[in-house]
């Protein structure tokens, strides 16, 4: 069987082998994927070993996002504007990198929420690395204009000079501000901050969202509920980060085995084990 991993520090609470074996299952492939803790600074020497063991590829979460763009050799246009990769395989040349999470953030706007971005208005908040990686795949896709927010402006402003040339060529006009610089009601807010975990106050005036606004949590479950019920308050339709979850995944799982799975069944399962053990 062909080996996969979910690499971070740490991994245990990772859902990730739980979605890409199921896909295997679907899919009728032959994977095994597991978990791969690797030690604070040990990323190099540690995957370089599971490489050695046999390892194929697989996915890199926090803290080793940054070292994994450093380490892969071939990187796709979404890897170098998000700098940062979270999806990994082995190939005759080298290792190959890409980053998956902003396709899977608009999959799941697009597809399972059924909300258009072409020509909306968007506001992503948080310049980090999740806002990072969705930020070109939301241009992409050809809003109208996207806002970048974040609480240290100058990141937000970096982030977004990055991706000047990429939001011109589709047709997007692209802004970056402060958190509470926020200027009129938009159609779809992605939150992409750590807020909800913190439990720090909405990261946004109330006056960006309201009916008809779309609000995506990249964060999911009990963590992702103060924020989700702030957002309602004020009119808003909210998702959590669970569907990207599984969207991410399965794009990573296609460029892995150029099969795509389906993720409606996945996510479905995902939600009901959430219920059950009462984190949403």
């Amino acid at each position: 069987m062909d080996r996969y991993a979910i690499v971070g520090h740490p991994v245990a609470h990772s859902k990730s082998p739980d979605i890409q074996n199921r896909f295997a299952e679907l899919t009728g492939q032959a994977l095994a994927y597991e978990r791969l803790e690797l030690p604070l600074g040990g990323f190099l020497p540690g995957i370089e070993a599971a490489r050695a063991g046999g390892l194929r590829g697989g996915n890199v979460t926090v803290p080793f996002k940054l070292d994994a763009y450093r380490w892969v050799q071939h990187h796709s246009e979404r890897a170098r504007l998000a700098q940062a990769v979270n999806t990994f395989w082995f190939e005759a040349d080298g290792v190959h990198g890409d980053n998956t999470d902003g396709v899977g953030l608009v999959r799941d706007i697009t597809r399972n929420a059924g909300v258009a971005l072409k020509g909306a208005r968007v506001l992503l908040v948080g310049a980090g690395g999740a806002g990072a990686g969705a930020l070109g795949p939301l241009l992409a896709q050809g809003p109208r204009e996207l806002v970048l927010s974040n609480r240290t402006v100058e990141r937000a402003q970096e982030l977004a000079g990055r991706h000047a040339d990429w939001a011109r060529r589709h047709g997007a006009q692209l802004t970056a501000c402060g958190l509470m610089d926020v200027a009129g009601r938009f159609d779809v807010v992605v939150n992409a901050t750590a807020a909800s975990l913190q439990g720090a106050e909405p990261p946004l005036p109330a006056s960006a969202i309201g009916a008809g606004t779309l609000v995506v949590d990249m964060m999911y479950g009990p963590k992702a509920e103060p924020f989700a019920q702030w957002a309602r308050s004020h009119g808003a339709t909210v998702r959590d980060g669970l569907g990207m979850l599984v969207e991410q995944a399965a794009e990573a799982f296609f460029l892995w085995r150029a099969v795509r799975p389906q993720t409606a069944p996945v996510q479905e399962r995902l939600r009901r084990q959430l219920q059950a053990s009462g984190g949403g």
